[in-house]
C-alpha cells in the first residue's frame, strides 16, 4: 500500500533558511507568521493531510462521483467528512482577507498546505483549490456587495466557487464562447448555455456553488472583446444572504476521466439562470484572468504535489525490493538478492526526481513570495518587479512543473517494475491523475506560447531583463568562492544559454510568428531548467553555511551538485533546438502526416 509524508523539514528549509521569511515581518501578514507558527501550520496540516486525506485517495479513485436522477453529485465515501473537518480546521482561512473572517496570513503558507494536499489527494484539493480562486477572482472584479455577499462563505468554504469557460466548441479559444446573458430589468441577467469540463460544478460537499461564468451579452462584440463575466449562484440569496431559490443551472452529466476521478468534472447546463455582472460589461476576461492566474500556479503545484507522493513510494520500494546484485558485488552478501537502490540507473530515476521536487518546490515558494509581495510591500520598486516576475514564472511554474511531474511519476511506475502496474501498489494513479495537468488551465503548448509571445514582450522585455540582473547580481557575488564553484558556474552556463535563446527569438520571432511558435516549448524548459539552477544555487549556498551541522545540508549539497552536473546540461539541447526554427517543423505538407 502507499504512503505520503509531508515533507516538512524541506519546507521549514525554504521558508527559515533560504527565503528568511522572518525579514519580512514589517510587513502585513507576515508580522504575524513567526517560525514557531509556520512550523505549527506546517506539521498539522501534514498530519491532516496524511491522516485524513490520503487514506480516501484510493476510494475516491475507486468510486468516482455518482450523478443520480435529480441530477445531484454524490462524492466519494469520506469525502464529505473530510471536507467538514478541512473546514471547521479553519484551513482554507489561512491567508484570507480577515474582514472576511481570514487570518490574512502570506499567500505562500497557503501554497504549502495546497501541496500537501494535493500530494495527499489531488481531486480533494481541487474544490477549495478552485474555491480560492473565485473567491480571489470575485474580490478583484466584483462590487462591494457581491463581496460581502458571497466573499466570508467563499473565503471559509462553506461554499464553493467554480470557473465556466469552455464549452463543446471552444476550449483555448474563448472567443467562440456561445453562452449568452440577456440583461433584465432587475438589473439581473438571464444565463444560457452550456459548459463543459467544470471542476466541482455539483457536488455534496458545500450548500452552495458560486458559478463564476463567463457570456456575452446580446448586441456584444465578436471575439473575446465581446465576453462578460458573472456569478451565478446555485441557489440565490435571499435578503437575509442565506441561500434559498434553487436557480435554474444543473449539472447534466459527468465526465468518465483518465485519473482524478474523486473530483466531479461536470456538464454544466444554464436555463436562463439568473446572474449578476462581475465588473464592466465585456471585459470578463480581464477579472477571470486572476482566478486563471492562480489556478495556473495551482496546477504546476499539483505536478510537484504528484511528483512528491511517488517518490517517496518509489524510493519505499527501491530500498525494499530484492533484485539481482550489484554490478561491482554484493551489497547485502546475507540476503538472496541486493536491493535494487544500489543500480545505478534507479538512482538515476530517484535523483532526477529528487533533484527536479525540491528545486521545483523552491521555485514555486519564491514564486508565490513574489506574489505576497505584489499585494503587501509599501515599495513600489518591489511591488513593479513582483508583479513581473508573478507574470513572467506563471507560465513556467506550470508547465515545468507539471510536464516534469509527469516524467518524475512515469519514473515511478517504472522503478516499481510489473509491480506499478497494477492497481494494487498505488502508483499508477499518481501517473493518471498527474496526466490532466499538463492540460488544464491552458496546455502547456499554450503556456510556451504566452511565455515567448506576451510576457517576454511586455513593458519593453523589463521582467526578463531584470530576471537576468538578478541572475548576474547573484554570479558576481559568488564567483570566486570554491565551494560554489560548481553551483555558480553551472548557472552561469545555463544563464547565458537563456539569454542566447532569448536574443534569437527576438532576432527571429518577430520576422516570422512561426520561428516563435516552433521555439516555444524548447524555450520555456531551457527557462524552467536555468530557474531551478538558480534555486539549487540559492540552497547551496545556505546548506554550505550550515554544511555540518545536520546531515539534511549535507544531503541537499549532495542533490545540488547532481542537479547541476546531471540534469541542467539539458539546456544545451534545448538551445540547439530552438534555434533551428520553424522550417524543419513546418515542412512537411499536412496530407503527408
Amino acid at each position: 500500500m502507499p504512503r505520503y509524508d509531508a515533507p516538512v523539514r524541506d519546507m521549514q528549509f525554504i521558508f527559515h533558511d533560504v527565503l528568511s521569511l522572518q525579514n519580512y515581518s514589517n510587513l502585513e501578514g507576515f508580522s504575524d507568521a513567526s517560525p514557531d507558527i509556520i512550523d505549527q501550520i506546517l506539521e498539522e496540516g501534514g498530519r491532516f493531510a496524511k491522516e485524513v486525506l490520503f487514506p480516501l485517495n484510493k476510494v475516491g479513485d475507486e468510486q468516482g462521483c455518482r450523478r443520480a436522477d435529480d441530477a445531484s453529485v454524490k462524492t466519494p465515501d469520506g469525502f464529505p467528512d473530510a471536507y467538514r473537518q478541512f473546514v471547521e480546521n479553519g484551513w482554507p482561512l489561512l491567508s484570507k482577507r480577515e474582514s472576511h473572517g481570514g487570518q490574512g496570513l502570506p499567500h505562500l503558507l497557503a501554497i504549502a498546505m495546497s501541496e500537501m494536499v494535493s500530494s495527499a489527494n489531488m481531486a480533494f484539493g481541487m474544490y477549495p483549490g478552485l474555491t480560492s480562486g473565485a473567491y480571489e477572482a470575485l474580490m478583484a472584479g466584483g462590487s462591494d456587495e457581491q463581496k460581502a455577499m458571497y466573499g466570508p462563505k467563499m473565503a471559509s468554504g462553506e461554499w464553493a466557487g467554480t470557473m465556466n469557460l469552455t464549452e463543446p466548441q471552444c476550449g483555448t479559444d474563448l472567443g467562440l464562447i456561445k453562452t449568452k446573458a440577456v440583461p433584465q430589468a432587475d438589473g439581473s441577467y438571464k444565463i444560457s448555455g452550456q459548459k463543459i469540463w467544470i471542476s466541482g460544478g455539483e457536488q455534496d460537499l458545500t450548500e452552495n456553488i458560486i458559478h463564476l461564468v463567463l457570456a456575452r451579452i446580446e448586441g456584444a462584440p465578436e471575439g473575446i472583446k465581446g465576453i462578460s463575466l458573472f456569478v451565478v449562484p446555485k441557489y440565490i440569496l435571499k435578503e437575509d444572504g442565506t441561500p434559498g431559490e434553487r436557480n435554474k443551472v444543473s449539472c447534466g452529466g459527468l465526465e468518465e476521466k483518465m485519473g482524478i476521478h474523486g473530483n466531479a468534472t461536470c456538464v454544466m447546463n444554464y436555463d436562463e439562470a439568473t446572474g449578476w455582472l462581475v465588473g464592466e460589461e465585456h471585459k470578463g476576461m480581464r477579472t477571470m484572468f486572476v482566478m486563471m492566474n492562480e489556478a495556473r500556479l495551482g496546477v504546476g503545484l499539483q505536478g510537484l504535489s504528484q511528483a512528491e507522493v511517488a517518490y517517496q513510494n518509489a524510493a519505499d520500494f527501491a530500498r525494499e525490493r530484492l533484485q539481482s546484485r550489484a554490478l561491482s558485488g554484493p551489497k547485502a552478501p546475507e540476503k538472496p538478492a541486493d536491493p535494487i537502490i544500489v543500480h545505478p540507473d534507479v538512482r538515476r530515476m530517484l535523483m532526477d526526481t529528487k533533484a527536479f521536487i525540491e528545486g521545483g518546490r523552491m521555485f514555486t515558494y519564491w514564486t508565490a513570495l513574489h506574489g505576497d509581495l505584489l499585494h503587501k510591500s509599501p515599495d513600489e520598486k518591489v511591488r513593479e518587479k513582483a508583479g513581473d516576475y508573478m507574470a513572467l514564472m506563471t507560465p513556467v511554474v506550470k508547465a515545468f512543473l507539471t510536464d516534469r511531474g509527469l516524467k518524475a511519476c512515469n519514473d515511478a511506475l517504472q522503478l516499481h517494475g510489473g509491480t506499478g502496474f497494477t492497481r494494487e501498489q498505488g502508483v499508477e494513479q499518481f501517473v493518471r491523475d498527474v496526466r490532466i495537468t499538463l492540460i488544464y488551465e491552458g496546455t502547456n503548448g499554450i503556456q510556451a506560447l504566452d511565455l515567448v509571445g506576451r510576457k517576454l514582450a511586455a513593458n519593453g522585455g523589463r521582467a526578463i531583463f531584470t530576471f537576468f540582473a538578478e541572475l548576474d547580481d547573484f554570479i558576481g557575488e559568488h564567483e570566486g568562492i570554491a565551494d560554489m564553484a560548481p553551483f555558480v558556474e553551472g548557472l552561469k552556463t545555463a544563464k547565458a544559454e537563456l539569454q542566447d535563446g532569448t536574443t534569437w527569438l527576438m532576432q527571429n520571432g518577430m520576422s516570422d510568428f512561426n520561428n516563435a511558435g516552433a521555439a516555444s516549448t524548447d524555450y520555456l524548459q531551457l527557462f524552467g531548467l536555468t530557474a531551478l539552477a538558480y534555486m539549487w544555487a540559492m540552497m547551496a549556498k545556505t546548506s554550505l553555511e550550515k554544511k555540518g551541522s545536520d546531515p539534511f545540508y549535507d544531503d541537499k549539497l549532495v542533490t545540488a551538485r547532481y542537479y547541476m552536473s546531471r540534469v541542467l546540461p539539458e539546456t544545451s539541447a534545448h538551445l540547439a533546438k530552438l534555434k533551428t526554427g520553424a522550417e524543419p517543423l513546418m515542412a512537411l505538407e499536412a496530407e503527408r502526416f
